[in-house]
C-alpha cells in the first residue's frame, strides 16, 4: 500500500491509501510471471525416494535373475554340481539342434494364430458390432466374445483338450454332419497338433482384440464416416479409409500383447500337449522348462531363455514404432 497526500480547503493534509498495482507486461498488460522458486535438494531427491522401493524390487527380481541367466548361458551346469565353462556352445546349439531351433519356428507359427488371425477377425467383428443397435443382442455379442479373456489359460487348455479328444465335441460335430472320415485325435496328430494348439490361442486372444478395437472405434469422430459416405465410400471403403487408420494404436497394442503371448507361450501348450506328439508342438517356454527340470541342462536352458527375451524385444520394437508413427 502507498500513501498519497491531498490538501483540503481547510488546509488540512489528508493521507489516502492506494493499492500497489502489480508490475504489468507492457506488451500484454498481464502480470509478469514470478521467477521460479529454486528447488531444494530435498525436492530434487523426493521423487527418487518414492520410486526407490519399486526400483529395488525390479532389480532383485528381474535384473539380477536376468544377469544370472546370461552368466549361466556360458556354462554347463546341472543346477547342483560344479559349473564348467562352455563358451558359446549353448548358443550354437540353439541353431544347430533341431529340437531347439524347431521350438523357435513353432513359436513363430503360433504368431499366426495368436496375433494375425485374432487381430484381423477382431477388426471385422468390431466393425460389424458397431453397426448393431445398442440393445440385448449387441451386449450379448460383446459378452460372448470377451468370455475367453476372463478364463485362465490353464482352464481353457483343459477344456479344449477334452473337445479335441477322440470322443470330444469337435469329432462328435464332424460325425453329426457326415464328416466322420475327418475325425482324429487332433492333439495327438503329427500334422494337426500345432494348428489345434493355435486354435486355442486364437480363441483366447479374439475377445481381447475385439473389445479393445471396439473401444478404439468409439473414439473415432463420426463426422469422418459421414464425410466418407458423402464421397461415395461404401462399407468397405469406410473401413479402409476411416476405421483402419483410426485404430493404428489399438492394433499395435493388440499385436504387441498377442505376439508376446505367442512367442512366450507355455501354459496352453504344457496343458494340452506338453510339446508332443514328439516335438511337433514344442515351443521355447516348454523347452526351457524341460531342459531345466527334466534334463538338468541349466546352462542350455538359460541360453534359450535369454535368446527368447532378445527375440521378443526384436519383434516387438518395429510394432511399437509403427503404432507411434503418425
Amino acid at each position: 500500500m502507498t500513501l498519497d497526500a491531498d490538501t483540503t480547503s481547510t488546509g488540512r493534509v489528508v493521507k489516502r491509501s492506494n493499492p500497489v498495482k502489480p508490475d504489468l507486461d507492457s506488451r500484454t498488460s498481464l502480470p509478469l510471471p514470478r521467477p521460479a522458486r529454486r528447488r531444494s535438494p530435498v525436492d530434487r531427491w523426493s521423487g527418487v525416494v518414492w520410486v526407490a522401493p519399486a526400483l529395488v524390487m525390479y532389480a532383485v527380481f528381474v535384473l539380477y535373475p536376468l544377469g544370472q541367466s546370461v552368466q549361466f548361458s556360458f556354462y554347463d551346469w546341472d543346477g547342483i554340481g560344479q559349473a564348467t565353462p562352455a563358451g558359446l556352445d549353448n548358443w550354437k546349439a540353439i541353431f544347430t539342434e533341431p529340437e531347439l531351433f524347431g521350438s523357435v519356428v513353432h513359436a513363430f507359427i503360433l504368431v499366426l494364430f495368436y496375433t494375425v488371425l485374432p487381430v484381423s477377425t477382431g477388426l471385422v467383428a468390431a466393425s460389424l458390432i458397431r453397426e448393431l443397435r445398442v440393445g440385448t443382442f449387441n451386449t450379448a455379442a460383446r459378452v460372448v466374445l470377451f468370455v475367453p479373456q476372463v478364463l485362465p489359460p490353464v482352464a481353457a487348455g483343459i477344456a479344449w483338450t477334452w473337445m479335441f479328444s477322440t470322443e470330444g465335441l469337435v469329432n462328435q460335430s464332424l460325425r453329426a454332419v457326415g464328416l466322420e472320415s475327418f475325425t482324429r485325435a487332433w492333439l495327438g496328430d503329427f500334422t494337426f497338433a500345432l494348428p489345434a494348439v493355435g486354435i486355442i490361442g486364437f480363441w483366447l486372444s479374439l475377445g481381447f482384440c475385439t473389445v479393445l478395437l471396439l473401444s478404439g472405434i468409439g473414439k473415432i469422430d463420426p463426422s469422418l464416416y459421414e464425410a466418407a459416405r458423402l464421397d461415395g465410400a461404401g462399407r468397405i471403403g469406410e473401413f479402409f479409409a476411416v476405421t483402419l487408420p483410426g485404430l493404428r494404436q489399438e492394433i499395435a497394442v493388440c499385436a504387441t500383447i498377442t505376439t508376446i503371448a505367442a512367442l512366450a507361450s507355455f501354459d496352453v501348450v504344457q496343458i494340452a500337449t506338453q510339446g508332443g506328439p514328439g516335438y511337433q508342438t514344442m515351443v521355447p517356454g516348454v523347452e526351457i522348462y524341460r531342459l531345466t527340470f527334466l534334463e538338468q541342462r541349466v546352462g542350455q536352458a538359460s541360453a534359450l531363455a535369454v535368446f527368447l527375451a532378445a527375440l521378443v524385444l526384436l519383434v516387438i520394437w518395429p510394432i511399437q514404432r509403427i503404432g507411434r508413427h503418425e
